[in-house]
């Protein structure tokens, strides 16, 4: 086991080291949940993009 792990258990800090490790795996769940809802956002962005490009087009030729 890890000294640290050791350290906190021997002093009775169990709870502080089950608060921290939620608040950790929390945090990273979140800021890779707004990563992915960036690349979405810019893939729906590009979508919209091109759908307008071709309005733009297809006006052109009318």
């Amino acid at each position: 086991m890890d000294e640290l792990t050791k350290t906190v258990i021997e002093r009775g800090d169990l709870a502080h080291l089950a608060l921290f490790l939620w608040g950790s795996s929390s945090t990273a769940l979140l800021v890779w949940s707004l990563r992915e809802m960036a690349k979405v956002n810019q893939h729906f962005n590009d979508f919209v993009q091109e759908i307008a490009q071709l309005n733009r087009l297809f006006r052109k030729e009318d």
